[in-house]
């Protein structure tokens, strides 16, 4: 079992930062992937970015030159940082992780989820 934690979420204007952060525990493997995730009000959840443990990432366009992702493999923790905030990014940002390489966005390949943290942009 694994168990995630996030952070960071809040409400802030459009233009603006946060910083969100997630804490994984429990069985870890050394080679995993761990992500982030969004689900919009209305939506379907869609992949943000992730990052393997020998730091592949993978963004959505529509952040791309916006936010970034790192992780500490040390503390297992991995971090989003979101630049530049539209509206559009509204929503629960979760934190995801996978026991190996994810390909592609799908997020039924994930095999732990977070409870999720609620991000607010207003214009």
């Amino acid at each position: 079992q694994v168990q995630l934690v996030e952070s960071g979420g809040g409400l802030v204007q459009a233009g603006g930062s946060l910083r969100l952060s997630c804490a994984a525990s429990g069985s870890i493997f050394s080679f995993n992937t761990m992500g982030w995730y969004r689900r919009a009000p209305g939506k379907q959840r869609e992949l943000v970015a992730h990052i393997s443990s020998g730091n592949k990432t993978e963004f959505a366009d529509s952040v791309k030159g916006r936010f970034t992702i790192a992780r500490d493999n040390a503390k297992n923790m991995v971090y989003l940082q979101m630049n530049s905030l539209k509206p559009e990014d509204t929503g629960v940002y979760y934190c995801a992780y996978h026991q190996g390489t994810v390909w592609g966005s799908s997020p039924l390949v994930w095999d732990y989820w977070g409870q999720g943290t609620q991000v607010t942009v207003s214009s």
